[in-house]
């Protein structure tokens, strides 16, 4: 029996979760710091000591990745730090990142047994506590790497999927190179998740400690322009490709009025603040419309949609409003996302919805002229549809409107790769399971074959892949699973 099991059942459900500490809402929203501030080491082992151990924890099913939770917690709580990152590291490749941007709610703590009458165990901000932990030592303990197995690997993305399957093959043996289109490493970790949610600093540290195990890395590669699927694959001679490439374009709503100068997708609005370093506008030519003094309209309800309005009202938004066509309890982004949000002086429009946006004479938005909605019953699904109020038009002023109401596949891998199949919405088809896709050595993950998702889902899908390209590598057997057709 450990120490903490010496402490009464009881008693441990009787201590109160702890509270992560955060930035002063007035301060932070007028600047890039990181809002949440992170566990002292005294708060990090009370936590742990709330764990009740279950003999068939939840958390550990509920995580895409398959973190040994229970051990990590117990490593925690015996004050062995360092041990506890090594634990985590086994099956997470990037825990500071995905302990600050997961939504743990609906994972690892969704099944943690306390949720189901108080607070779960804060694991999230534990995984973050113990990687920070590290990092802040010096004293990195990377897993060792399997002797070289002469196969190598071309992974196209390095967003989370194809970092996450990274570092899966490189402890295999196998040899492995991630191609990224863009200038930095990160994919969406970089250029759609904001400063103050997921310093660039913690990515490249990840990204780094990828390239210490053995990982190579090549930037400004337009896998589908610069060099296509075949020729990695004939020419290149790499004997498997993971697809990773995230679903990045983006979806705008197809009203009137959206060729009107200010008129953003969040994706490029989030891009140009992030890797053209709007968030630093003192020192950086302005790579986005000046927001400064500016009414900003942000549509959409999800983490995306939230990151912008927040970035925005950072950026020195008069008025920085949400605009979305549902009520508070449809909204899909994370509750401490919108609790952030509010603190931070940004407006809600709730059950509204744009149906024109107005713009003066030299092509400037002016304003968006928006409907009330309201929701119908239950569908089949118990979903409720959004409706129209007859009569409620009415027109709220705008100088710069960020659409984030979702993204789709990007074709160009697709449209270079005849024998790839892919659905009706251009996502790329794979075996749920083996990721495998209709074209030998060539699979398929993360947001590409799903969908926009979260940052732990794609990990997940990461995770398989490797485990099935590793199995396809040693054994030589493809067995396609993958109907053209679909």
């Amino acid at each position: 029996m450990s120490e903490k099991n010496a402490l009464p059942l009881k008693d441990r459900m009787k201590i109160a979760r702890t509270h992560m500490p955060e930035l002063d809402a007035t301060v932070r929203s007028r600047n890039f710091e990181e809002v949440n501030l992170g566990l002292k080491v005294l708060d990090a082992v009370t936590e742990a000591s709330r764990c009740i151990e279950c003999a068939k924890p939840g958390c550990v099913v509920d995580c895409p990745v398959g973190v040994k939770i229970k051990d990590v917690v117990n490593l925690i709580y015996a004050g062995d730090y360092l041990g506890a990152a090594a634990k985590l590291r086994e099956d997470n490749a990037l825990p500071a990142i995905t302990g600050r941007v997961c939504p743990q709610e609906n994972q690892c703590e969704g099944g943690c047994i306390l949720g189901k009458k108080g607070a779960p165990v804060a694991i999230g901000n534990l995984e973050r506590f113990v990687a920070d932990f590290e990092r802040n030592s010096g004293q990195l303990g990377l897993p060792s790497n399997a002797p070289s197995t002469g196969k190598s690997v071309a992974i196209v993305g390095s967003g989370p999927a194809g970092l996450s399957a990274a570092g899966d093959l490189i402890q295999k043996g196998h040899r492995v190179r991630v191609f990224e289109a863009l200038h930095e490493l990160g994919g969406v970790l970089v250029y759609g998740i904001p400063e103050f949610r997921l310093p660039k600093s913690i990515v490249k540290s990840d990204v780094d400690n990828l390239r210490r195990m053995g990982v190579e890395f090549e930037t400004n590669v337009v896998v589908g322009k610069s060099v296509t699927i075949n020729e990695l694959m004939n020419d290149e001679h790499y004997d498997a490709v993971f697809v990773a490439t995230g679903a990045g374009l983006p979806v705008f709503l197809g009203v009137p009025g959206e060729h009107f100068n200010g008129v953003y997708s969040a994706n490029e609005f989030l891009t140009r603040v992030n890797l053209m370093r709007a968030y630093q506008y003192e020192e950086y030519d302005e790579p986005v419309y000046d927001c400064r003094d500016k009414d900003v309209i942000v549509v959409g309800g999800g983490n995306t949609a939230m990151d912008a309005v927040r970035t925005a009202r950072r950026l020195g938004a008069r008025k920085a409003t949400l605009v979305y066509r549902r009520s508070d309890a449809e909204m899909p982004a994370r509750a401490e996302e919108v609790k952030h949000a509010r603190e931070e002086g940004v407006e809600f429009q709730m059950l509204t919805n744009p149906i024109e946006f107005l713009g003066d004479e030299k092509g400037w938005l002016t304003g968006a002229k928006c409907v009330r909605m309201e929701l119908s019953e239950p569908d089949e699904s118990g979903r409720r549809r959004p409706v129209v109020v007859k009569g409620s038009e009415f027109v709220l002023p705008a100088n710069v409107v960020i659409i984030g109401v979702g993204t789709t596949a990007n074709p160009m891998i697709q449209s270079t790769t005849p024998d790839l199949a892919t659905n009706k919405w251009n996502y790329i088809v794979a075996d749920e399971q083996t990721m495998r896709t209709s074209k030998q050595g060539v699979f398929a993950g993360g947001d590409i074959v799903t969908g926009g998702a979260t940052v732990i889902l794609a990990m997940g899908a990461g995770r398989k892949a490797a485990a099935s390209i590793h199995e396809y590598l040693t054994s030589g057997v493809w067995e396609a699973s993958v109907a053209i057709s679909a």
